[in-house]
């Protein structure tokens, strides 16, 4: 990467246009006070004369790379080693079929549940520095979608291409937990979360609900739940074979019981989420209860390239003076 270890020297940049501005001004326009058959226009130009028109420009260039020469532009590489631990968190996310529920809103365009959760999501993942986050996607089914890890490029990149339905139709909140509990029990760390996240009730999987809190329970794994949705009938966009694309309203039905009850086993907390507003402060919470001193220590290696502009401004400094005393020299 290239940075300038000295950028506060680039307002001296600003000296150029205001020269050409000036000398702008104080140019006179050649062809007033001549007089003749022939207009000045149409007077032949010497190639002498339309380079010494040009000139300035060379003075132009030379200092702008002499300003970026002091600017001291170096080429390296910074790198970072986490000191601490930090804390696991496997975020649990209902792809079912009811997330594709139109009842949020987003810059005033209607947008389904899960887009709105992949917003907000990805805004907290943002915030995150030093923890360990891992993905769990469950429908009729639950699997991992991304193991713990510190790439949070490539948790959003995963998050930004899940689908609707690729985990079935139904809703396996117990089994999610249950892979959950597996992919943290992978890597030790002082604190470990889930943030599960859904809009219905547990109707499929192996592990009911209570039995996986109960494991998460001993097992010392904090377990925040979001109900996200819309409370009664929810829209959703159809294509009838028949009578094409049309909307249609469905009951969706969560359990909030049994995600309050989740949260209460665990020293979690249980969260209502009915808009993108209400959604970013249930993570903006969850980001603060949450938070770990994480040191970081950052090694940077650099290479100066001054020399590079110095070098070249110097030369058609040099060049400049000396044509402008010779044969571009201007006699008052």
């Amino acid at each position: 990467m290239v940075r300038f270890a000295s950028p506060w020297f680039f307002i001296f940049l600003a000296i150029i246009p205001a020269a050409v501005y000036f000398r702008n001004k104080k140019q006179v326009n050649p062809s007033m006070g001549l007089s003749g058959p022939i207009p000045a226009e149409h007077i032949p130009v010497s190639f002498y004369i339309s380079f010494s028109r040009i000139l300035p420009v060379i003075k132009y260039i030379a200092f702008g790379l002499m300003v970026i020469a002091i600017a001291r532009p170096q080429w390296g590489t910074q790198k970072q080693n986490i000191l601490t631990e930090g804390i696991n968190i496997i975020l649990a996310v209902d792809i079912s079929e009811s997330m594709a529920a139109l009842d949020f809103q987003k810059n005033q365009k209607i947008i389904n549940r899960l887009e709105a959760v992949k917003g907000v999501v990805k805004e907290f993942i943002a915030e995150r520095n030093g923890d360990r986050i891992g993905m769990v996607v469950f429908g009729s089914n639950a699997y991992t979608q991304i193991p713990l890890t510190r790439d949070y490029t490539t948790i959003s990149y995963i998050l930004d291409r899940l689908k609707i339905g690729a985990a079935g139709k139904r809703t396996a909140i117990g089994d999610a937990i249950g892979i959950s509990l597996k992919r943290l029990a992978e890597l030790e760390s002082k604190s470990n979360i889930i943030i599960l996240l859904t809009d219905g009730k547990s109707n499929s999987g192996e592990l009911t609900p209570a039995v996986a809190s109960e494991i998460a329970s001993q097992k010392g794994v904090k377990i925040y739940t979001v109900a996200v949705g819309k409370r009664g009938k929810a829209p959703f966009l159809i294509n009838n074979p028949r009578f094409g694309r049309r909307y249609i309203y469905q009951q969706v039905d969560i359990d909030e019981k049994a995600l309050k009850d989740i949260a209460e086993k665990t020293s979690g907390q249980f969260f209502r989420a009915e808009d993108v507003e209400s959604l970013q402060e249930i993570y903006e919470t969850i980001d603060q209860l949450e938070k770990t001193a994480v040191k970081v220590q950052i090694f940077s290696n650099y290479r100066d390239l001054y020399a590079y502009f110095l070098g070249p401004g110097f030369l058609l400094l040099v060049l400049w003076i000396i044509l402008i005393n010779t044969r571009f020299l201007r006699i008052p």
